[in-house]
C-alpha cells in the first residue's frame, strides 16, 4: 500500500511537469491527456485507499528524510487514516471533473498547456497537505497551494484587475500565514518535535502549561498555539476579516474558481483544524474564538450575496458563508460534521461554479445576471444541474447539503445547551443564514434561467466592471445563448449525482457511526455536540422526513418564495426596495467598506510606515549617520591631521619636544601622587 500512497500525489505532479516543461512538444491534446491521466490515476488510487481504510488499515510513517538538524528530523511522511482518505477522494474527484471541464472552457485560450500544468500542480500541493504526518510537510503544502492560487488567480496576467486580485490574495494570506508559522514555532519550541502523533500524545500533559506573552499576563500555551494556527486557517479558509481576497479571486478562469472554492485551498484551513482537534479540545477559549469567527462569516458574508450581480461572485459569497458553517461546526467540537459539510459542499459548490461557467460560455462570456433570463430552454442540462446544486446549497431535505448543514445546526444547538460560550449566537446566525442562502441562491437561479429573456439588451458596463470576470473575449454578444459542449456538461452531470445522494449515503456512517475513529478527537463529556448528532443521524430517511417539517426547511422555502416574488412576479418591487433602502444597499455593495478600510488604514498605513522607515531609518540613520556620517568623521579627522603634515622638519621637531614635555610632566605628576 505504501507504493499506492506515493502514486496519489506523484501522478498529478508528473502530469504537471510534462504539461509545463514540455507543453510545446506534447501540444494541447497531449497536455490535457497527460494531466487528466495523472489525476484519474490519483482518483482511482484514492478510492482504493479509502476502501482499505474502511477495512481498518491505517499508516503513519516517513517516506523521505530531507535533513536532520540537531534533534529535529525534517521529513516527508504520510498519515493515512479515515480523515486523510476522505479528503484524498474529494480532492482528486473534484479535480478530475475540473480537468475534464477545462478542455471545453479553455479551448481557445493561448495558455492552454500552462493552465493544465498549474491545476495539476495545485492538486499535487493539496494532496501533500492532506496526506502529511508532520507540521513541516503541512506547511509545505499550505504554502504551495497559496503559490498556485496566486498563479491561477492572475492567470490572465495582461489584465490589471487579475494582477490586483492575485496580489491581494497573496498578501492577505501572508497575514494569516504569519500566525500559522508562529503556531508551528510554538509547537516545536515546547514539544521538541513536528510529528503529529508525538505532539498529540504529549498535548494533554501540556494542557495547563502557561506562558506570558505580556509580562504579568499568563496565557495557556494550548490556547496561544490553537489561536495562532487558526489565524492561518482564517487566511486560507477566508474567515472574517481575512476573507477579502476570495471574492476578487473570481478574476481567475472559472475552472480554478471551482477548484479553489470547492475542494482545495479554502478547505485547507477546515481540514487543518479538524486534524488538530486533539489540541483544540484542550482550549475552550480557542474553540469559542473559532465559533464566533465562523458565525460572523456565515451570516455577514451571506448577506453580501444578495446584492451581487456577477454570477460567479454570487457563488463566491455562498462559499464564504458555507465556510462559516464549517468553522462553526469546528468551534462546537463537531469536527465530523464540519468535514461532512466540507465533503458535500465540495461536490455541489464545484457543480455551481462549473454551471456558472457553462452559462458564461452560453452567454458568450457575459456574466451579469441582470442581463440573462429565460435560459432554461436554451441550456437544459445546465439548468437542471444548477437546480440540483442550488437545492443542495440551501439544504433542501434529502439533498446532500441538507444532511450536512442540518447536522451543523443541530450540533451548534447542542453546544449552546451545554453552555458553550458563543454557541447560542452562532445557532441563530446559522438558522437565519438558511433563509439568506435560499434567497440569494434562487435570486440568481430565477434571474439566470427564468423570466423574460434580457440577454438581447446591451448592458451598460462601467470601466471598473469591465475588467471583472472571465470576459476576456469582449463584452459583445455573438448570437443567442446555447448549451455548452458535452465536455462541459458531462462533469456537471457527474457532480450532480453526489450532490443529490452523497449526504443520504454518508450521514449514517460519518455522523451516526464511528467512521473517523481516532483521526478526530472530541471530549464528548464537555462538548456533547457529536453525541447529539449520533442520535439524530442514525437514519438518513428519518432525518430527511423530519427535515420536511423543521424550521430550517421552512426558512429555506420562505427564501425561495421571496426570491420568486421579487424577481419574477414583482421585479418592480425589488427595484423600489433597492431605492428605498439605498443606504443599506450601498453598504452591502461596498462590502461593509472593509476593502476601503484595508486600503486606507492598513495598506496606506503600511506605505506611510515604510516611507517613514526609509526616510528616517535608511536615509537618515543608516546612510546619513552610519555610512555617510562615519565617512564625514574620518574626513574631519583627516583634515585636522593634514594641518600637522606641513613638510618642514622644524615643525616635526617642535612637535616631538612638546610631546616629550607632556610625557615627562605626566610621569613626574604620577610619581609625586604616589
Amino acid at each position: 500500500m505504501r507504493t499506492l500512497y506515493l502514486v496519489v500525489p506523484l501522478a498529478p505532479l508528473i502530469g504537471a511537469l510534462v504539461a509545463g516543461l514540455a507543453g510545446k512538444v506534447v501540444g494541447r491534446t497531449g497536455a490535457h491527456l497527460i494531466t487528466i491521466a495523472g489525476v484519474l490515476i490519483a482518483t482511482v488510487a484514492s478510492f482504493m485507499v479509502l476502501a482499505d481504510v474502511m477495512d481498518g488499515t491505517t499508516f503513519d510513517g516517513t517516506v523521505y528524510t530531507w535533513a536532520v538538524v540537531g534533534g529535529l528530523n525534517l521529513e516527508v511522511g504520510f498519515l493515512i487514516d479515515p480523515l486523510t482518505a476522505l479528503m484524498m477522494v474529494v480532492v482528486t474527484f473534484v479535480s478530475l471533473m475540473v480537468h475534464i471541464y477545462t478542455i471545453g472552457y479553455m479551448a481557445d485560450d493561448p495558455g492552454y498547456q500552462r493552465f493544465f500544468s498549474y491545476i495539476s500542480l495545485f492538486t499535487f500541493s493539496m494532496l501533500m497537505l492532506v496526506m502529511s504526518n508532520n507540521f513541516l510537510q503541512l506547511f509545505f503544502g499550505w504554502e504551495a497551494v497559496g503559490l498556485m492560487s496566486y498563479l491561477l488567480i492572475g492567470f490572465w496576467y495582461e489584465r490589471p484587475t487579475a494582477i490586483y486580485a492575485n496580489l491581494k490574495a497573496f498578501l492577505v494570506n501572508r497575514v494569516g500565514d504569519f500566525g500559522f508559522v508562529l503556531g508551528i514555532g510554538l509547537v516545536y519550541a515546547y514539544f521538541g518535535t513536528l510529528h503529529y502523533a508525538e505532539v498529540f500524545a504529549a498535548a494533554p500533559g501540556m494542557a495547563q502549561r502557561a506562558i506570558e506573552l505580556i509580562p504579568g499576563t499568563p496565557w495557556l500555551l494550548m490556547t496561544v498555539i490553537c489561536i495562532c494556527l487558526f489565524i492561518g486557517a482564517m487566511g486560507k479558509s477566508a474567515q472574517f476579516p481575512l476573507h477579502v481576497w476570495l471574492p476578487d479571486s473570481m478574476e481567475g478562469p472559472t475552472p480554478i474558481s471551482a477548484l479553489i472554492h470547492a475542494a482545495t485551498m479554502v478547505t485547507a484551513g477546515i481540514f487543518m483544524v479538524a486534524r488538530m482537534s486533539p489540541l483544540f479540545e484542550l482550549s475552550d477559549v480557542a474553540l469559542s474564538f473559532v465559533i464566533v469567527i465562523g458565525a460572523i462569516t456565515a451570516f455577514l458574508m451571506g448577506i453580501l450575496g444578495i446584492v451581487q450581480n456577477d454570477i460567479k461572485r454570487v457563488v463566491a459569497y455562498s462559499t464564504l458563508s458555507q465556510l462559516g458553517y464549517m468553522t462553526v461546526a469546528l468551534g462546537a467540537s463537531a469536527y465530523a460534521a464540519g468535514i461532512f459539510h466540507l465533503m458535500t459542499h465540495a461536490f455541489f459548490k464545484a457543480l455551481l461554479f462549473l454551471a456558472a461557467g457553462s452559462v458564461i460560455i452560453g452567454m458568450h462570456h457575459h456574466q451579469d445576471i441582470r442581463h440573462m433570463g429565460g435560459l432554461w430552454n436554451k441550456m437544459p442540462v445546465t439548468w437542471i444541474t444548477s437546480l440540483v446544486g442550488s437545492l443542495a446549497l440551501i439544504g433542501f431535505p434529502f439533498f446532500s447539503g441538507f444532511y450536512s448543514k442540518d447536522s451543523i445546526i443541530i450540533a451548534t444547538h447542542a453546544a449552546a445547551n451545554a453552555g458553550h460560550w458563543g454557541a447560542a449566537t452562532a445557532y441563530w446566525a446559522l438558522t437565519l443564514g438558511v433563509f439568506i442562502t435560499a434567497f440569494y441562491s434562487f435570486r440568481m437561479f430565477f434571474l439566470v434561467f427564468h423570466g423574460k429573456p434580457r440577454w438581447d439588451q446591451k448592458p451598460h458596463v462601467s470601466e471598473q466592471e469591465r475588467g471583472h470576470g472571465d470576459d476576456h473575449h469582449g463584452d459583445e454578444h455573438h448570437g443567442e445563448p446555447h448549451e455548452s459542449a458535452s465536455v462541459v456538461t458531462v462533469p456537471l452531470v457527474l457532480l450532480a449525482i453526489p450532490s443529490v445522494v452523497i449526504g443520504f449515503v454518508g450521514v449514517e456512517w460519518m455522523l451516526g457511526g464511528n467512521f473517523f475513529g481516532s483521526s478526530i478527537v472530541a471530549d464528548v463529556a464537555r462538548h456533547p455536540a457529536m453525541t447529539r448528532l449520533a442520535t439524530e443521524a442514525h437514519s438518513a430517511v428519518a432525518m430527511g422526513l423530519h427535515g420536511l417539517v423543521s424550521a430550517p426547511t421552512y426558512l429555506a422555502l420562505a427564501g425561495v418564495a421571496l426570491a420568486w416574488f421579487l424577481y419574477l412576479k414583482r421585479p418592480d418591487l425589488a427595484a423600489s426596495l433597492k431605492q428605498r433602502f439605498a443606504g443599506l444597499h450601498r453598504l452591502l455593495d461596498n462590502k461593509y467598506y472593509l476593502d476601503r478600510i484595508n486600503e486606507v488604514v492598513f495598506a496606506a498605513g503600511a506605505r506611510k510606515l515604510g516611507f517613514g522607515l526609509w526616510r528616517g531609518g535608511d536615509v537618515g540613520l543608516i546612510d546619513g549617520i552610519a555610512v555617510n556620517g562615519s565617512a564625514k568623521v574620518v574626513g574631519w579627522i583627516a583634515g585636522a591631521a593634514r594641518l600637522l603634515q606641513s613638510g618642514y622638519i622644524y615643525h616635526y621637531a617642535f612637535g616631538m619636544i612638546v610631546g616629550i614635555l607632556v610625557l615627562v610632566t605626566l610621569f613626574v605628576t604620577l610619581n609625586v601622587v604616589r
